[in-house]
């Protein structure tokens, strides 16, 4: 979510792994919530690796769409 309560939505469809990975990476310092869609066959792994090494929730939300949010 932003400053303001809204979720952050990202389309990195058809952007080669880092570069999803890298704009949710980029886009989580302001917000702490966000859902991003990528169809880079590897987003999904590379997304919850980048998760894991934050300490962020990661969730698939099928459909090439994934949510991740800054924990408290």
């Amino acid at each position: 979510m932003s400053a303001d309560g809204h979720v952050v939505t990202i389309n990195a469809r058809g952007m080669k792994c880092p570069w999803p990975a890298l704009r949710a990476a980029r886009a989580l310092r302001d917000a702490t919530a966000i859902v991003i869609e990528a169809d880079d066959p590897i987003a999904h792994a590379e997304l919850k690796a980048l998760a894991r090494a934050q300490n962020w929730a990661f969730s698939a939300l099928g459909d090439h769409r994934f949510a991740l949010s800054r924990t408290a």
